[in-house]
């Protein structure tokens, strides 16, 4: 369902967005739409993106790490 919004801009950029909306062959309240779509898409994208990477680092990986060897054992002759 769509609903109305009313905005207040300035008119300089009332008249640039309007200038944008028409080189593009839309409607200003299309391209506003479509942008905020997608500011709403990358932002969830984001997201979802930093939850898997803090889950990964939640599990860890196995970096095959061995404890270093005592300074003896490393100076024997």
């Amino acid at each position: 369902m769509r609903r109305n919004v009313t905005l207040k801009l300035d008119a300089a950029l009332l008249r640039e967005a309007r200038v944008l909306a028409a080189e593009e062959g839309r409607s200003l309240s299309a391209l506003l739409a479509d942008r905020l779509e997608m500011l709403i898409r990358e932002r969830k994208a984001f997201e979802r993106a930093r939850r898997r990477a803090l889950a990964r680092l939640r599990e860890g990986c196995d970096l095959q790490w061995t404890p270093p060897r005592t300074r003896d054992e490393l100076h024997e002759r």
